[in-house]
């Protein structure tokens, strides 16, 4: 059964048609690249994906959330299931790792103070970062916050990651342990699609590739 389904999907920018007839199939447990130029619609197939931007042509069904009859007070929901990776890791600077992963929890419902502490131990020992979770972010370096980034995405357990230029400020050593991260967060069962320009690391760890061009997203495989 597929996590993410779509079918006659256009996404629109404001009144901008970016893609357009968007048929897609992702199951969990499914390692997933979208590729393509810059422009190509690569961000935004993801910003509908988790809500930001708004379905008012064709289908799409994103872990059991019907994305064209959504209404707003259902969206953290949905979001709730959904983990988001960004290029740019967008931790908060004024707060530790902890602190940065407690105020996601806390924003997203959680209130016992062992069950969070729990939590936050669990996703960090998860991307190997146990020992850091006192350091700033800028005491860290920037594979270690985008691990950070990846931790905050487990944080409520989604079924599905996101992951927007992931290795997009990172070097080639890094890129490659962040991608087998997430490889590895895939072999959960999780779903995972990865936006990326890295074909560096889409020939070192070939996998299933949609490719966003000229307003289509077409499939392709290595």
């Amino acid at each position: 059964m597929s996590i993410i389904k779509t079918t006659a999907l256009n996404v629109y920018q404001k009144d901008n048609l970016v893609l357009s007839d968007v048929n897609i199939e992702i199951h969990p447990g499914e390692f997933v690249y979208l590729i393509g130029k810059t422009g190509t619609g690569k961000s935004s197939l993801l910003r509908a994906f988790y809500a930001d931007i708004p379905i008012n042509e064709g289908e799409a069904e994103i872990a059991g959330f019907n994305l064209k009859q959504i209404c707003k007070k259902q969206i953290p929901f949905l979001r709730r299931k959904l983990g988001i990776v960004f290029q740019d890791f967008q931790l908060l600077s004024d707060r530790n790792v902890r602190k940065n992963l407690e105020f996601i929890l806390q924003s997203t419902g959680w209130k016992n103070q062992n069950e969070i502490d729990e939590r936050i131990n669990d996703v960090l020992s998860k991307v190997g970062l146990e020992t850091k979770s006192y350091k700033m972010p800028h005491q860290l370096s920037g594979g270690e916050q985008q691990r950070v980034g990846i931790a905050r995405a487990l944080l409520n357990d989604p079924e599905i990651i996101l992951a927007d230029e992931p290795t997009g400020n990172l070097d080639p050593d890094t890129s490659e342990e962040i991608i087998q991260l997430l490889i590895q967060i895939s072999k959960t069962g999780r779903a995972v699609i990865v936006a990326t320009h890295d074909f560096i690391m889409i020939s070192k760890f070939p996998s299933r590739i949609l490719v966003c061009d000229h307003g289509k997203v077409l499939h392709q495989q290595l």
